[in-house]
């Protein structure tokens, strides 16, 4: 008998993020072998997925459903600190030749919620999601300084501080130390801490009334880290005034 309650919750998540991950479509029974399943069982969850449109069937695989970009939108509104947050990381986006990324903390978690960095560019370290490196990014930073210091350490402790690169702070007294300078100067930058290559910059934006009292907002750009050093003064004063609009 296929599984039920939490076990198979558990795996038809499981199944979705594995055609998520996947470079191409994903068959019934490459999915079987993942979840350690009989194939009849992997049929029993992925007809709920495919029905309620998360998931298609295609003549080679499974493949993501139109629900799933209904997700993201929903998503983005929930989340979202200022009318048009497209059309302000489009012209942050101009402005310093940058990509452009909003992202936010609420409870516990920080994601990245929208970027201006094409779909198709998986060269580039900041991808839509779930953000599990905060320690050593530059959003992650400024939303970490904003954090009562309680909920910060609560983050920290169930994330941890994996050493990602020789410049990523893994000690949370370094961290510390780091995030108030990050409130002293009003933002946050990460020179090849997370990715060798890339130099992020970050600011925390204003906390609106109409919004939770845990969630915090942040914008931030990313770029080649030569081409930050050349005009590292023009990226922040781009960001700051992008950080500006959304009051």
């Amino acid at each position: 008998m296929p599984p039920t309650g939490p076990q198979s919750v558990d795996r038809a998540l499981a199944i979705l993020d594995a055609v998520a991950d996947a470079a191409g479509p994903v068959s019934a029974k490459t999915l079987a072998r993942r979840m350690e399943c009989s194939l009849s069982t992997a049929y029993h969850l992925l007809a709920p997925l495919t029905g309620r449109g998360y998931l298609v069937r295609t003549a080679r695989g499974y493949v993501l459903g139109p629900r799933i970009p209904g997700l993201h939108r929903s998503l983005r509104r929930h989340l979202e600190p200022a009318p048009r947050m497209a059309d302000l990381l489009t012209r942050l986006r101009r402005a310093t030749g940058a990509e452009a990324y909003y992202t936010a903390y609420r409870g516990g978690l920080i994601t990245v919620v929208d970027t201006t960095a094409p779909v198709t560019d998986t060269a580039n370290p900041f991808t839509p999601g779930r953000e599990t490196r905060a320690h050593a990014t530059a959003h992650g930073k400024a939303l970490l300084a904003e954090l009562p210091r309680p909920l910060r350490r609560r983050y920290l402790a169930e994330h941890g501080m994996a050493r990602l690169t020789g410049a990523t702070i893994t000690s949370a007294e370094l961290l510390e130390a780091e995030l108030s300078r990050v409130r002293g100067q009003g933002f946050a930058v990460s020179i090849g801490e997370a990715d060798p290559a890339y130099t992020c910059l970050a600011v925390a934006l204003p906390r609106g009334s109409g919004h939770d009292g845990d969630v915090v907002h942040a914008l931030s750009v990313s770029l080649p880290a030569e081409e930050f050093r050349r005009r590292p003064q023009e990226i922040r004063t781009a960001l700051a005034q992008a950080a500006a609009d959304c009051a």
